[in-house]
């Protein structure tokens, strides 16, 4: 007699990568929410009755009541860097183990960062606008006028992978950079050019 291979069932939810639910796929029985936007706290809690495995994002909150609708739960994935949207207290105390991604969006969040200050200071967004009103008539030395990015000071608040990241890119704009952090990160200031302050009021 041929022995069935369970599989376990897994709910999405929310498409994701295509490569990992192929993945996935090989091992699980998976089932994807469809929308783009989150499922209902009602069509969630209905959606998890006989999973074994959630892979949830930052918009879901697994709580007491959802794994209450979820009997077999044995492991929550957030596709998230922290765990704010979990009960890691509950999921502990009935042995479900959850997994995060730390770190994972900290080099994108730092490229995102830095775009934004090239924008305000370049007036990038301004001038886009202008362009698609048809109010650009012709280039004139005060039009529009920014600020300059490099050699000018960078206040970072929190040094941690998203600050380092932003401090690595200032140095390539040779800028100045002054952080606030919880603690002092003296390796950290002759590689980025950056000053350790513990005052606020600027």
């Amino acid at each position: 007699m041929e022995k069935t291979i369970h599989r376990p069932k897994i709910f999405v939810s929310r498409p994701v990568a295509q490569e990992a639910l192929d993945l996935l796929s090989q091992h699980t029985e998976i089932t994807v929410w469809p929308g783009a936007m989150p499922p209902s706290r009602q069509l969630f809690l209905e959606s998890v009755r006989e999973i074994e495995g959630l892979f949830s994002l930052i918009t879901e909150t697994v709580d007491k009541e959802v794994m209450d609708a979820a009997p077999k739960l044995r492991v929550i994935s957030n596709m998230a860097t922290g765990t704010d949207n979990i009960d890691v207290e509950e999921a502990t105390r009935r042995g479900i183990p959850v997994g995060r991604t730390p770190g994972i969006l900290a080099e994108t969040c730092a490229d995102f960062a830095f775009a934004l200050i090239l924008n305000i200071a370049r007036r990038i967004t301004e001038a886009h606008q202008l362009v698609r009103a048809g109010e650009w008539l012709t280039w004139g030395p005060s039009i529009l006028l920014g600020s300059d990015i490099h050699e000018s000071t960078l206040g970072i608040i929190g040094m941690g992978q998203i600050g380092m990241g932003v401090a690595k890119r200032a140095t390539g704009f040779d800028m100045n950079v002054l952080y606030y952090s919880r603690s002092r990160k003296i390796e950290i200031e002759s590689e980025f050019n950056a000053q350790f302050t513990s005052n606020l009021d600027y």
